[in-house]
């Protein structure tokens, strides 16, 4: 894979970075919620702009239908969405599009806490 083509790669590259400190530091077994929180404290210690629950308007013909409101939104780029699973499964991937579609962001990151070992993926629209 050729990294330089890559969307955001330098700024992929610093968000898992900063989620493995957080996963070597807490370790596995914690809620989303706290991986979350304390990601947020480690990217802005690494100098990022972190959004927390940013809301979005869901527009349907030109009028609201929901919020959408994503765990983070890192130097309003890239969507980072920690979560505790097994694994991803399709439906982490769809949701992730769905986000994509309404900020107009191009990247989302997944990020699973749940083993000894970060396991991240990219999402792309």
């Amino acid at each position: 894979m050729n990294h330089e083509n890559l969307i955001h790669a330098e700024l992929s590259h610093a968000i898992i970075g900063a989620a493995m400190q957080v996963l070597n530091t807490l370790k596995p077994g914690l809620s989303e919620k706290a991986y979350e929180n304390a990601l947020v404290i480690e990217l802005r210690n690494r100098g990022h702009r972190v959004d927390q629950q940013k809301r979005f308007d869901v527009l349907y013909d030109g009028q609201v239908v929901d919020t959408l409101v994503p765990d983070l939104i890192v130097d309003d780029s890239v969507i980072t969405d920690p979560k505790v699973t097994e694994d991803f499964t399709p439906t982490h991937q769809a949701q992730m599009i769905g986000y994509l579609a309404i900020t107009q962001l191009r990247l989302a990151l997944l990020l699973n806490f749940k083993h000894a070992d970060l396991r991240w993926k990219r999402v792309v629209r």
